[in-house]
């Protein structure tokens, strides 16, 4: 058996030790007998999507987000899309997860558009969310017989707040920290076997049963 990782833009998108949630699903793998290959995929590179199974799309700021948010425009974000519909896993951090809702409104340009995988936007506070979080998930969005994934826990260092539509719904609520905006107590965004949400530290190191239930839905 072999889990293909597709990590998008590994040198544009790679900020508070994001690298390391690659680390985690390679070795976990490995750990249980089966290969793990990774592709980075950066910008102006063609994706398959009948190729990846587990995509990774980590943090950065605005200047690498402007750059990313014009390459995954048309025919490869599309090709993201398709993948996830055929329900491959995705594990999107802070920048990353901002350019796949409807857009991401910086302090100074235009609106930068997202993919709109999911159904929020993102518009850039005056406020730094700096802090580790703790977030209780609802067992009614992520569908698991894993009883030890009742948590997560991570670091959060933001100032765009993250709105979520009507047909997204979130990972779960914060029990510590500030989460998608500071106000509404959610933090990230599920839709299929995608997610997205704010912590960084990185993520699966710290929530191994979390790294293991994305390669079990890859």
């Amino acid at each position: 058996m072999k889990l293909v990782i597709g990590h998008l833009y590994p040198r544009l998108m790679n900020i508070y030790g994001d690298r390391g949630n690659i680390i985690s699903l390679v070795n976990r793998c490995r750990w249980r007998g089966f290969e793990a290959e990774v592709k980075e995929i950066s910008l102006g590179d063609p994706i398959d999507p009948k190729e990846i199974d587990l995509f990774f799309f980590g943090g950065g700021q605005d200047k690498e987000q402007i750059l990313v948010s014009k390459d995954l425009q048309g025919d490869k974000g599309q090709a993201i899309i398709e993948a996830v519909e055929k329900g491959a896993a995705f594990l999107s951090i802070c920048g990353g997860y901002q350019l796949l809702g409807k857009y991401y409104r910086p302090h100074l340009g235009e609106d930068l558009p997202g993919l709109g995988l999911f159904d929020l936007y993102t518009i850039a506070g005056t406020l730094r969310m700096i802090g580790n979080v703790v977030i209780e998930i609802n067992k009614d969005f992520i569908s698991t017989n894993n009883d030890s994934l009742n948590t997560l826990v991570g670091f959060e260092n933001h100032s765009g707040k993250t709105y979520l539509g009507s047909n997204c719904l979130p990972i779960g609520r914060v029990i510590k920290g500030f989460g998608n905006n500071g106000e509404d107590r959610f933090e990230g965004a599920v839709y299929k076997n995608a997610f997205g949400c704010y912590l960084h530290g990185p993520l699966l190191p710290k929530n191994p049963h979390f790294a293991d239930y994305l390669i079990q839905q890859a």
